[in-house]
């Protein structure tokens, strides 16, 4: 049941992006660069809000600012456990005519997202219960297009899209 629920979600998610992919040029852009403390929620949720008065659905605002700020979180969280509070968090958002792009980018160890992903999955217990990885799967769930990658200079970039 899980495997076949699985192969699902794959397929609607490539459906997705194989016929959007195609958006072209942003309609907006922004950055934010805000410091590795949880406080710093009310400044990207604040720049996030001044996206949401596109016409896209109020659902999919609300699923693309749930996938944020657990991005966020668990950059501060877990990527930058063991960094000063003034290692910056750089975030980015692209607005499509159907669609939105994430990005964040971290100071912290490189992990295998998907594999970690795999994991939490395959775990005998409802993986709501157990408070860590959560953040993963709702990332996952809520948006079309996850990923996770080290790039050349020392950063690790969340990349999440998100269409209607």
């Amino acid at each position: 049941m899980f495997f076949s629920y699985k192969i699902v979600v794959l397929i609607n998610k490539t459906w997705k992006l194989s016929r959007l992919m195609c958006n072209g040029k942003p309609l907006r852009a922004s950055r934010l660069m805000v410091q590795t403390d949880l406080s710093e929620v009310k400044d990207v949720l604040q720049w996030f809000e001044e996206f949401t008065s596109d016409p896209l659905p109020q659902e999919f605002w609300q699923q693309c600012q749930i996938a944020l700020v657990e991005g966020f979180t668990n950059v501060v969280r877990h990527a930058h456990r063991h960094l000063p509070n003034t290692t910056v968090i750089e975030l980015e958002l692209k607005l499509f005519t159907d669609g939105l792009e994430m990005r964040l980018w971290d100071y912290g160890h490189p992990f295998d997202f998907q594999s970690k992903l795999e994991s939490l999955y395959q775990e005998d217990y409802d993986p709501l219960e157990k408070e860590g990885g959560r953040g993963l799967m709702f990332m996952n769930q809520l948006t079309d297009e996850v990923s996770y990658q080290r790039l050349s200079d020392q950063r690790n970039c969340l990349l999440m899209r998100k269409w209607c």
